[in-house]
């Protein structure tokens, strides 16, 4: 057992110096930065999202999976563009490019889109990266027909769980569209991935949180970041309708109750803030860490995590 810090003095530093760049790069485009709370009584029902409950004086409260929620809460009530960088847990997510305890930069764009904000987080990685950085773009829809040559609006459910099968050496005969679709992004499609490249324009089933494009229903406006296949971040134009907010809730509920898995009151607080009114405004979230992995050319996330998970 070593008492050391897993992180070496120069990634500290760099930590040190990111943060700090950060705060001036939103500072200087008028954002506020905001603190919420870590622990809270409600979580995010998405069923690939693992949360961590707690146990408080006889109460189960939730170690938050990113400040989202409450984030939102303090735009329904005025806050305007802010940002905050904080950490958040995420249970089942133990690797090399994850931790149960991670940083993380999320901030919220008034007046914003998702294709804005693209470019702001373009912006700001060049910043950061203290070098120019070249970004590229590719549709949802583009991505899978590049990569793996299928149409996702056309093929069979059949022909596409026997595609997994083949690509991914996995038993996929249970999956549904979306879930075969994610695993053939993750495991065959994001390793092929070179370089800092944005994907948008996702399935609106995998975008519980996401605003539908005007002119496509079935596509919400969200975005991931990847470099080298790492996933960075994660965006969206925001959406703003209590109602169908909480019908995605209740359906990423069902959702975990047919898998088995235990379902999570809803947050009642954001539904009562999102009926109050949200602005119009985009998100996201940029992973810290494996940010760092990037910028330092390091391997793993406990080379960048100052003490990795200890026993």
């Amino acid at each position: 057992m070593s008492w050391q810090p897993s992180a070496s003095s120069r990634v500290l530093h760099e930590r040190a110096r990111v943060y700090r760049q950060i705060r001036e790069f939103f500072d200087t485009r008028g954002c506020l930065e905001v603190d919420t709370p870590l622990l809270m009584a409600t979580t995010n029902p998405d069923l690939h999202v693992g949360s961590v409950g707690v146990s408080v004086s006889g109460h189960l409260r939730y170690l938050q999976t990113s400040p989202e929620f409450a984030m939102k809460r303090l735009l329904a009530a005025g806050s305007d563009s802010i940002f905050q960088i904080c950490h958040s847990f995420r249970s089942g997510e133990i690797g090399r490019l994850h931790a149960l305890e991670f940083s993380l930069l999320e901030w919220y764009r008034v007046g914003y889109d998702y294709r804005q904000l693209m470019q702001e987080i373009e912006l700001l990685i060049t910043t950061l990266s203290l070098r120019r950085c070249e970004f590229g773009q590719v549709s949802y829809h583009e991505l899978f027909r590049r990569h793996v040559d299928i149409d996702i609006d056309a093929i069979e459910l059949a022909d596409l769980r026997r595609l997994c099968a083949e690509r991914v050496d996995a038993d996929t005969s249970r999956l549904g569209h979306d879930a075969c679709l994610d695993l053939l992004l993750g495991m065959v499609i994001a390793p092929q991935i070179r370089g800092y490249q944005f994907v948008y324009d996702y399935p609106i089933a995998q975008a519980a949180l996401a605003r539908p494009r005007a002119d496509d229903p079935r596509v919400a406006e969200r975005f991931e970041l990847f470099y080298d296949g790492i996933e960075l971040a994660n965006g969206f134009s925001e959406l703003t309708d209590a109602a169908e907010q909480r019908k995605r809730f209740e359906c990423d509920n069902r959702a975990r109750a047919l898998a088995g898995l235990a379902e999570y009151p809803l947050d009642e607080n954001l539904l009562a803030a999102l009926e109050a009114g949200m602005p119009d405004c985009a998100g996201a979230a940029l992973g810290l860490d494996r940010l760092l992995m990037v910028l330092l050319d390091l391997d793993s996330i406990d080379e960048v995590l100052t003490f990795a998970d200890e026993e």
